[in-house]
């Protein structure tokens, strides 16, 4: 049966299922860790301007969260891993097995490369006696011919640096972890030093290629709180077609493992997971926590992976600026949403000098309908300050 609900209805959902509305759920290392597997995966990009789009997307939902937290999740709790999903993300170790599908495309393609077996054996050996390398620090020398299955590593019409080729290709046949990063260098370890042998060597949870394609839709609609069977770029990274997506939210209404909805003046109906009806009926009950929070939300974050769903709901246009010729540039180079309540209600862009401890507040625009109260600048105010702590600055200037 379909749903109908207002568009202020799909705002207060998508931001409780988000957990950006309402009082903090989530608190500390334990709820970092706690969102990251709610989420499914969240992205990593190394841009570090006021802080990486990892650590800015735990900073709004996760009170009390430092950036030491998600390091210590990844590299020494070894509860979550970085690797391929949505893009670059994070996702958590117990996932492992659904991924071997990505291992096993890695280790096929890694054969076309000729001459990276040897070195690959060399590496591992290497490894194994003198612990983590980066490709600075491993002993191979030269250039080889290789990309990568996954992402944008390597090149395909020269030569790439061979000491990183193999230890990326490594990587993503899952012999290698990354045991830690310096900066954006990364040095990589044996993952059977890291995760459990049952861990490493367990077989994927789905059957065939059919139910574990309705797993990955699933996830990315827990991640955002409610899609549309449209193209997407929360779809990126699945490697789905039309034919494809419409198949698995067709099989999965039926299974009623999703549930439709539809969104006032919004065409075609929305889904949302069948386990977040009893939110949704809180919704409409209007039963939920509506406590006012003031958030800079990070430009790959899980809300914003549709940004035509954004629009469509909320009638806010985000655009990341950060590849765009600066003289076309309509805001700036990292620019922040900022959410108000249930509201997009403008953007921030802010920049942290660490030799200074200073973060700049550089701009802050508003959306054309938002009313400048005491209120909400003393709401800016607080988050400004708490963006500056996070990024352990001490100073504030241009606010």
């Amino acid at each position: 049966m379909m749903i109908t609900i207002t568009r202020d209805q799909a705002k207060r959902f998508i931001l409780s299922r988000q957990e950006l509305l309402g009082k903090h759920r989530f608190t500390g290392k334990d709820g970092a860790y706690q969102y990251v597997r709610q989420a499914g995966c969240i992205q990593y990009d190394p841009v570090d301007v006021c802080g990486k789009n990892a650590e800015l997307t735990l900073q709004s939902r996760v009170k009390g969260f430092r950036k030491q937290m998600l390091s210590d999740l990844l590299y020494r709790d070894r509860l979550l891993v970085d690797y391929s999903d949505k893009e670059l993300s994070i996702w958590p170790s117990e996932d492992w097995p659904y991924f071997s599908g990505y291992r096993e495309m890695s280790r096929k393609h890694g054969e076309g490369f000729p001459g990276i077996s040897e070195l690959e054996k060399k590496a591992i050996g290497y490894i194994r006696e003198h612990g983590p390398v980066s490709s600075d620090t491993l002993p191979i020398e030269g250039t080889i011919f290789w990309h990568s299955s996954m992402h944008w590593s390597g090149h395909w019409h020269k030569e790439s640096n061979a000491a990183r080729s193999v230890l990326e290709q490594l990587y993503t046949d899952g012999v290698l972890l990354i045991h830690h990063k310096s900066g954006s260098r990364k040095f990589y370890d044996l993952a059977e030093r890291y995760l459990p042998k049952e861990l490493l060597e367990a077989p994927n949870p789905c059957v065939d290629e059919r139910s574990l394609l309705e797993w990955r839709v699933r996830r990315r609609i827990a991640a955002v709180g409610m899609l549309w069977n449209r193209h997407s770029d929360a779809w990126l990274g699945i490697g789905l077609n039309t034919e494809q997506r419409n198949r698995a939210f067709t099989d999965m209404e039926k299974a009623g493992t999703i549930v439709p909805v539809e969104v006032d003046s919004i065409k075609g109906p929305l889904y949302i997971l069948a386990e977040d009806s009893p939110l949704m009926e809180e919704i409409i009950k209007d039963g939920v926590d509506r406590k006012e929070r003031l958030e800079f939300i990070a430009p790959l974050d899980p809300m914003m992976w549709d940004r035509k769903l954004i629009e469509a709901v909320w009638g806010y246009k985000y655009s990341w600026e950060i590849y765009t010729p600066p003289a076309i540039r309509k805001y700036g180079y990292y620019v922040l949403p900022m959410l108000y309540g249930q509201e997009l209600i403008g953007r921030i862009e802010a920049a942290a000098d660490r030799k200074q401890k200073t973060l700049e507040v550089r701009n802050i625009w508003f959306e054309p309908s938002v009313r400048q109260t005491k209120k909400l600048d003393q709401a800016i105010d607080s988050a400004v300050r708490r963006l500056a702590r996070f990024n352990e600055c001490d100073n504030l200037s241009g606010r």
